[in-house]
């Protein structure tokens, strides 16, 4: 299991989440209630995932693809940290990772 900690955008609460491995962090994060639409169903056709990943974690990760950086040019509120997460695949090297939720976003799709 990979433990993930969600902080909501104005940073007053925080959700611990237990994740399998090989889970896509999206779908831990809809199924935990977490506000992220992921409108394009992973597909990187919008940036409603858009996560904000703690800058502890970030070089824990892999890195974005450039179809990911890409659609994280046009995220809302996007930081150096951003990154979309239907292309995070849990494991036990990412272990306690912290992402915050944006304030906002914006739907490319247009729905």
């Amino acid at each position: 299991m990979t433990r993930v900690i969600f902080i909501s955008a104005d940073g007053e609460r925080r959700q611990e989440v237990d994740a399998p491995a090989g889970s896509i962090l999206l779908e831990i994060a809809q199924a935990a209630g977490q506000p992220l639409e992921g409108t394009c169903e992973g597909q990187m056709a919008c940036s409603t995932c858009h996560v904000i990943v703690d800058a502890d974690d970030f070089a824990r990760l892999p890195g974005a693809s450039e179809d990911e950086e890409d659609m994280l040019d046009l995220a809302a509120a996007a930081t150096r940290t951003s990154r979309l997460s239907c292309q995070i695949v849990l494991d036990a090297a990412l272990d306690s990772l912290t992402v915050r939720i944006p304030s906002e976003s914006y739907n490319m799709q247009g729905m």
